[in-house]
């Protein structure tokens, strides 16, 4: 299984990035518009917010799922019995969050939120035409205007010894959403399954972005895009002793938006977060 780096620069960026999606359900960016040093100032920055106090004054809202996530409610994936080893907050231009970090994450969320858009472009430009045709309206608009999409920073804190028995920082699952965008983290760990059930380590080179296929777009497009299970696994020798920090870009549709003739984005979200317990 091979997840393609691209240049972004690159005149056949866009046909072989498609061509990675298609394949693998991942695709990994070089040279795109996102500075590295603007990520990694939001790792520093939101580190140090998670080492302190003031997480807890943004416990979650259950309703609007905006906030801070402990781990002690952190998410169970969708097939597991164990809770994941990390903790989060949930970023929302509406929602709340720490003043002093706002300016800075919510210049990230309009960045990212903006080459996603054009990466959902190149998704539909580079379909086949019976996968265009099923597409209910073009991919970017599905998003505009979207106030659903969800910038999650997580912080996989370091191994003690004393996790859980079976408790990974992710267990094995796939994205809710159209289109996940995400950084490499500050650690490795991300991994991809491939269809022989073996796992491979997705390219994590810092200052690429790794973009991929959630499963309302694998329903949309009737599969043709796989929103394939990826994990993130728990780290060894030195390295049990680094937090990991992570941004991924969870890219929603408007609630109307028909998927195809079984859900709409809503409901499509509603059945998830129900499954994953943290919607009753």
């Amino acid at each position: 299984m091979k997840v393609l780096t691209v240049d972004y620069n690159a005149s056949d960026a866009a046909e072989r990035f498609v061509e990675s999606l298609h394949k693998t359900g991942f695709g990994v960016l070089t040279n795109h518009p996102i500075a590295k040093e603007k990520v990694q100032a939001i790792y520093d920055t939101w580190y140090d917010f998670f080492m302190s106090e003031a997480k807890h004054d943004f416990l979650f809202n259950p309703e609007t799922q905006d906030g801070y996530f402990p781990p002690s409610v952190s998410e169970v994936a969708k097939g597991h019995s164990v809770k994941d080893i990390k903790e989060y907050f949930h970023i929302y231009p509406w929602g709340r969050m720490p003043e002093h970090l706002k300016a800075q994450i919510m210049e990230y969320y309009d960045l990212a939120n903006g080459l996603a858009q054009e990466l959902l472009g190149w998704i539909e430009e580079h379909a086949p035409a019976e996968v265009k045709a099923k597409f209910t309206q073009s991919l970017p608009s599905m998003i505009d205007g979207s106030d659903g999409t969800l910038l999650r920073v997580l912080h996989y804190p370091p191994m003690t010894g004393e996790e859980e028995p079976g408790a990974i920082r992710a267990a094995a699952h796939g994205d809710i959403n159209l289109l996940t965008v995400l950084p490499a983290a500050n650690e490795p760990g991300l991994q991809v399954i491939a269809n022989d059930g073996s796992w491979y380590d997705v390219p994590c080179d810092f200052g690429n972005i790794i973009i991929n296929i959630g499963d309302m777009l694998q329903e949309a497009s009737g599969g043709y895009y796989p929103s394939t299970i990826h994990r993130v696994i728990n780290p060894t020798g030195g390295r049990t002793e680094h937090s990991r920090i992570s941004l991924p870009l969870f890219l929603h549709p408007k609630p109307e938006v028909v998927l195809s003739e079984r859900y709409t984005a809503d409901s499509y979200l509603e059945e998830r977060l129900r499954e994953l317990g943290v919607k009753k």
